[in-house]
């Protein structure tokens, strides 16, 4: 895992002690201190992703220094504190770490600590510590020194250390954009020119023009950058950019370090405003034609008001029957009204209110018989966008003139006659499939059940239940249903059971 670096200052060490001392003149010694400084690389890439400090051959950004001084050919006396190292010029980051493990030089999170000026022990006679390339190019001089306790004089060694060395071309290979957005608002939102909300309608933006290493390229004479509102959107009508003198939709302009400045004003509507930004890589001149192109497009979405995030869910609208009506309401949250809806991928006849999210309609009896994932879309009044997914099934319904039991009719259909004593059963079984089965009204000696395929009945009728006796029969598929009239007629038994009492197998 990654960790990231803190940077701290800390003071130079500039009056630094030594062990040890001696008797002569200052100056006049043979034993006079010397001090070396070599670094292991002194050619580093440009950091250009910010990657961490670090040790080894996954560390390619970091090289090791090794400081030494003598005494008369000897390691000078150990001490603490006795070396003292700096950046002088070069860069502006701050390059040196310890990475020691002491906690001194590490943040509360155990990262290590970048400096300026470090304080370094003298351990028989030397230590090291390490140099981090930044995302900056150029050379950087570190120097070390350490004081002669007897004389007072300060010896000094310096190294310098290359960052990027000749990766620069001063060719434009990437472009980089900042806006100076107002601080209630993470997206670069504008507000469009006459919104009542009192938002900021115009907006600083800072185009870089970087080279191979990702340094600025040369302010060259010319001109570096074409800025371009791309047209297409409601909210590219009326907006312009202005630098200086000029003012449109098209801009070509210089830079300062690198970087060119521009401003872009929204118009009355809302939405997105696309704007490109190009650099010619043949010669870093826009001014002259545009032969070998660096670009890229950056959105500014122009608003009304600041609201809540437009928010639209997935939503599983159930079953949906052919040849039934069918209506479900859809709501957003957040956003800014009014909100327009539109939907693909609905079956055939069903749609949707582009106003109110009403999906409406009857499937049409051509319609596949399936799941259906429709994809809705919804945006308010900033042109924002949001989507979501609908998950419906459509079965087939029952026509009006469905039979059960051959009985297709209103009229009340007959199921024949049931003898006292003897089991009745019957089965009603549809032509289509997925239909279930439910009885209403049934006389008390008949039960009812359902298989996979069929609706059944089942009982044994007592004289007491003798006569004809109606109830209800519905089949439902979906939201279809049918229901028709059933009648049957509890009669005398054919014949009596040996031993069987006359009276309970005969009607009156």
């Amino acid at each position: 895992m990654l960790k990231y670096i803190k940077f701290v200052p800390i003071a130079l060490v500039t009056a630094l002690a030594a062990c040890g001392g001696g008797g002569g003149n200052p100056g006049q010694t043979d034993e006079n201190y010397a001090i070396t400084l070599r670094a292991e690389k002194t050619t580093l890439p440009v950091n250009v992703g910010n990657y961490p400090v670090g040790i080894g051959v996954y560390a390619p950004f970091t090289t090791v220094l090794y400081v030494n001084a003598t005494k008369g050919g000897a390691p000078i006396p150990s001490g603490e504190n006795v070396f003292g190292c700096n950046t002088e010029y070069g860069l502006s980051s701050r390059p040196l770490y310890y990475l020691d493990g002491d906690e001194e030089h590490q943040d509360d999170e155990g990262n290590p600590l970048a400096f300026r000026n470090i304080a370094l022990d003298a351990n028989s006679g030397g230590n090291s510590f390490y140099f981090h390339a930044g995302n900056q190019a150029g050379v950087a001089t570190i120097t070390c020194s350490v004081s002669d306790p007897r004389s007072g004089r300060v010896e000094k060694a310096s190294v310098n250390i290359s960052v990027g060395a000749g990766a620069a071309t001063g060719k434009p290979a990437s472009l980089r954009v900042i806006a100076a957005t107002p601080e209630y608002v993470a997206q670069k939102f504008l507000g469009s020119k006459s919104n009542p909300n009192g938002l900021i309608n115009q907006v600083g933006i800072q185009a870089f023009v970087l080279d191979d290493s990702n340094q600025p390229t040369p302010d060259a004479s010319g001109a570096k950058v074409q800025v371009r509102i791309m047209a297409g959107t409601d909210a590219a009508n009326g907006a312009r950019l202005v630098s200086g003198n000029q003012s449109g939709s098209i801009l070509q302009l210089p830079s300062t370090g690198g970087v060119a400045l521009f401003s872009l004003l929204s118009g009355e509507e809302t939405g997105p405003i696309f704007v490109e930004f190009t650099s010619d890589r043949f010669d870093n001149n826009v001014a002259n034609g545009i032969q070998d192109p660096i670009s890229i497009i950056d959105v500014f979405p122009v608003v009304a008001a600041v609201t809540d995030p437009l928010t639209l869910a997935d939503a599983d609208l159930g079953t949906v029957t052919k040849g039934v009506p069918f209506t479900s309401l859809l709501a957003a949250s957040g956003g800014l009204p009014p909100l327009t809806w539109s939907a693909t991928g609905l079956p055939a006849g069903l749609s949707i209110n582009s106003s109110t999210g009403m999906i409406s309609g009857t499937v049409s009896s051509t319609a596949e018989e399936r799941d259906y994932r429709a994809t809705v879309t919804v945006v308010d009044r900033n042109k924002i966008v949001d989507t979501a997914v609908l998950k419906l099934k459509v079965v087939g319904g029952l026509p009006e003139d469905f039979a059960i039991g051959d009985c297709n009719s209103d009229t009340v259909c007959s199921l024949g006659s049931a003898p006292v004593g003897a089991n009745f059963t019957y089965s009603f079984v549809a032509s289509v499939s997925d239909v279930t089965w439910s009885f209403t009204s049934l006389p008390s000696w008949l039960t009812s059940g359902t298989t996979s395929t069929a609706g059944v009945l089942n009982g044994v009728p007592k004289v007491a239940n003798c006569g004809q006796q109606r109830f209800l029969v519905t089949a439902t598929k979906g939201a279809a249903k049918v229901t028709r009239t059933f009648s049957i007629t509890v009669v005398s038994a054919s014949t009596i059971p040996p031993g069987g009492d006359p009276l309970e197998y005969t009607c009156p």
